[in-house]
């Protein structure tokens, strides 16, 4: 069984994600830390807490983390998407689960499921990246640990919350500096390139529902972003970013690797949280940023038909 670790900011795609990994056979999903992004840390925490009570995982550790970046600098939550609970106002409807957030703080609490695994963990971080760069700060042994890191983050043609920067990178570019170039962990890159092209229509959220009481839930949570983003793309479809991330990580491989020398953009100008991709292949001297793997190519009706699959395997 794949061993597995989930960073969250739940967040409309992240309950999506949750979902995923706590879906079927084949991962061994061990722990769900929390951070701040798409709605503030408090109310992530206990966004998660309501996902994993709606996918059964009564007894899953849940840790809170960070609820600034960094640098502390002042942000912006993502509620014109989510909602102001985080989850298309759906949250108050949610039963909370009975078993609450661990005592200790998220970073300790990864760093010890970490050390404790007898195997590489594959973490899957769908929010700012803080958490994960406290961690190669405070506990570089643990982070030693993971066998893989997929990121959700990035846009190299444009971002969705400034006009060069994605959201989850944006929130914390010196975090995800620190991450995605300084460090050496095996890290896949999922931006919104490819997760812009992974929408999902109307007719397959209908046959998400036919699954159970999962996919019902989750098309309940999404019933309010169908019209921004069909104002956005010009058809009705829903982009699920955080879906996409952790499907490459249930199944490595489903999203077709580009190796690309990336950067981050962490000053305090316009371009704050730009991912940079540097593709020259007549390069011969030192580039900028560390060369890692990008997703940049899929089957769709593949990945679709996978995830439709798991979810009725429930």
């Amino acid at each position: 069984m794949l061993p597995l670790i989930i960073d969250t900011d739940p967040g409309v795609d992240d309950a999506f994600g949750l979902a995923l990994a706590a879906a079927g056979a084949k991962v061994d999903l061990r722990l769900v830390t929390t951070t701040y992004g798409n709605v503030p840390g408090e109310r992530t925490a206990g966004n998660a807490l309501r996902v994993l009570e709606m996918c059964g995982c009564a007894e899953l550790p849940v840790a809170r983390g960070a609820d600034g970046p960094l640098a502390g600098h002042s942000l912006r939550a993502a509620e014109y998407v989510h909602g102001r609970d985080g989850l298309g106002g759906q949250a108050g409807r949610m039963p909370l689960r009975a078993r609450p957030v661990e005592p200790r703080p998220a970073v300790e609490v990864l760093a010890g499921t970490l050390l404790a695994s007898d195997e590489p963990v594959t973490v899957v971080a769908l929010g700012p990246l803080t958490n994960v760069a406290t961690l190669l700060a405070e506990h570089p042994e643990a982070a030693g640990r993971i066998g893989r890191l997929v990121v959700m983050g990035g846009g190299f043609r444009g971002g969705n919350v400034t006009a060069s920067a994605e959201f989850n990178i944006w929130c914390d570019p010196e975090a995800a500096r620190r991450v995605i170039v300084r460090s050496d962990l095996a890290v896949t890159l999922v931006p919104l390139d490819l997760t812009h092209r992974a929408g999902v229509s109307e007719e397959w959220m209908a046959a998400l529902v036919a699954t159970g009481a999962v996919g019902e839930g989750l098309s309940r949570i999404a019933a309010g972003n169908w019209a921004m983003y069909e104002r956005m793309l010009g058809e009705r479809r829903l982009i699920i970013h955080d879906l996409v991330a952790v499907a490459e990580a249930v199944w490595p491989g489903i999203l077709r690797p580009e190796r690309v020398w990336v950067d981050v953009e962490d000053g305090h100008g316009p371009a704050r949280g730009a991912t940079l991709a540097d593709r020259r292949r007549y390069r011969q001297g030192p580039r900028e940023g560390r060369e890692i793997d990008v997703a940049a190519d899929f089957d769709a009706a593949d990945l679709h038909e996978r995830i439709l699959a798991r979810f009725g395997d429930r």
